[in-house]
């Protein structure tokens, strides 16, 4: 067992921080904006907590605090024009955010290091950590479900239309759902920092999006299961099929075009859905062999 856990203990953290990186962009599918900013949040978060560790010193508390703020701050800034904007709109806004935020890591190389990034990053971070952080995320997207503000999300995302007839406040709720997914994204981001040594742009490109929106797609974005469900299969698919390794996000891709074509809803609602098809089915199938009187 110990030997198991050994070999495979690098695949076990890419899978924890993998999970909270998907909870980040869970939560702004959920509340029904189309969100594809994460990346770029993840990199604020991650490039502040390396920022702050090896030039400032400051330990794990102080650097995971200040990406989890970061990230929240900017996430706020970034709702309030995105407000305004509905569908792809909000896409492609976000996706620019994403560009914006990978050019300046690029070229303000006096602060984050440019195209070599930030090396000798402290490894603050370990297994145990990882595991605390994604089990406090998983238990405040539980929480959220039983809340006024979770069913809020749910109406929005079902109906904008029937959500502002029962009295949700559109603009306000989705800065509530941009905020924390900008937390969770800074949080892991800070994780990601000081858990991998360096940091590059690359890291939180084009490939990083595509992969966090393949999780929630993949997996479900109606229930919290979703995000651990669709990171852990496109974790563990490059180990399971390694030729396919070096093109994942060609793979990514092409299963995201299969989940929304065959199971538009994603593997756990779908699968949810077909348990509570058949007591309806039995239900039926029951009332039928009842004589009638």
């Amino acid at each position: 067992m110990m030997s198991f856990l050994a070999a495979y203990h690098p695949l076990i953290d890419l899978l924890l921080l993998n999970c909270g990186c998907a909870f980040g962009q869970y939560i702004v599918l959920r509340a029904g904006a189309f969100s594809i900013a994460n990346a770029g949040l993840t990199s604020i978060g991650a490039y502040t907590a390396a920022i702050l560790a090896t030039r400032y010193g400051i330990g794990l508390g102080g650097t995971l605090l200040c990406s989890t703020a970061v990230g929240l701050v900017v996430a706020i800034l970034l709702s309030l024009p995105l407000a305004r904007l509905r569908g792809v709109y909000q896409a492609i806004a976000t996706l620019a955010f994403v560009q914006i935020v990978l050019t300046l890591a690029l070229y303000a190389e006096g602060l984050t290091g440019g195209a070599l990034g930030l090396n000798a990053i402290p490894k603050l971070v370990g297994t145990p950590t990882l595991l605390i952080c994604v089990l406090a995320v998983f238990y405040l997207m539980a929480a959220l479900d039983r809340t006024r503000l979770g069913q809020a999300f749910d109406a929005i995302r079902q109906d904008e239309i029937v959500a502002a007839t029962l009295g949700v406040q559109i603009a306000s709720t989705q800065v509530v759902a941009f905020a924390l997914s900008g937390a969770i994204s800074g949080l892991f981001g800070g994780l990601i920092a000081l858990h991998t040594y360096s940091i590059d742009p690359n890291q939180f490109g084009f490939p990083m999006l595509v992969s966090l929106l393949a999780m929630v797609v993949l997996g479900g974005r109606r229930s919290i299961y979703g995000p651990i469900v669709g990171a852990t299969i496109l974790t563990l698919l490059p180990e399971i099929a390694r030729p396919l390794s070096d093109n994942r996000t060609l793979v990514h891709g092409i299963m995201l075009i299969l989940i929304i074509v065959f199971l538009p809803r994603g593997v756990v609602d779908s699968l949810r859905g077909l348990s509570f098809r058949k007591p309806r089915r039995l239900q039926q199938g029951v009332a039928s062999d009842v004589p009638s009187a």
